[in-house]
């Protein structure tokens, strides 16, 4: 990822993608509520942070998966 890339990032797009990168070895599907918690945000924020990493060209793969009970989130880096 190019710094330029970075800095278009907000602090929660970033902390959400250094989640992804410090997870994505050991699990593969993430569900915003959880991320949320523990993060310190809402399900909502989080989804709406992640679309916006989804258009970007970084080192994650982020597709949405599921519906139940929150959406879940299929990363792999």
């Amino acid at each position: 990822m190019s710094t330029a890339m970075a800095t278009d990032l907000t602090s929660k797009q970033r902390q959400i993608l250094q989640y992804f990168r410090e997870h994505a070895a050991t699990k593969t599907y993430f569900k915003s509520r959880l991320i949320g918690q523990e993060l310190g945000m809402t399900a909502k924020e989080v989804g709406s942070n992640i679309s916006a990493l989804q258009e970007g060209d970084y080192d994650v793969e982020i597709e949405k998966w599921g519906y139940s009970s929150s959406t879940t989130w299929k990363v792999s880096c």
